[in-house]
């Protein structure tokens, strides 16, 4: 988060100022089966430098791992939380859904899912959601 990203020379530049190049890039697949791009930055030199030991703890040079993709859609969500709508919806947020979530962890004891599946832990939530409701209703 403290490395500033030239979109243009497509390199970050670390705390120090110096430039980390591009080295590589990498394409794999996550257990989900979803394909990641990836692409490895490395510092030019990092002897002497006297942030050394706060920014990174190698023997090398500094190395960087961005998927670009990631932080594109980091952004995305970083500006619509940050505009007047994203700011008035977070402010709903905690008089509306978070009060009923620690309801039914806390009052009515839901620790864990009991099921394994997403099909099985929606209905299992739903019953959940549902047993609160008609709590509500009947008080």
């Amino acid at each position: 988060d403290k490395l500033y990203y030239n979109e243009e020379k497509n390199q970050y530049i670390c705390p120090m100022g110096q430039p980390m190049n591009k080295i590589s890039s990498k394409n794999r697949k996550t257990k989900s089966g979803y394909a990641q791009a990836s692409s490895l930055y490395q510092a030019q030199n990092c002897n002497g430098c006297p942030l050394r030991g706060t920014c990174h703890k190698s023997k090398g040079n500094r190395i960087i791992e961005r998927n670009q993709n990631l932080e594109r859609h980091k952004d995305r969500v970083r500006e619509n939380l940050l505009s007047e709508i994203g700011k008035l919806k977070r402010r709903q947020r905690t008089a509306d859904v978070e009060p009923v979530f620690a309801h039914i962890k806390s009052n009515r004891n839901f620790k864990r899912f009991t099921h394994i599946g997403i099909e099985k832990a929606e209905l299992e939530f739903g019953l959940h959601a549902l047993a609160h409701n008609l709590r509500k209703k009947s008080a």
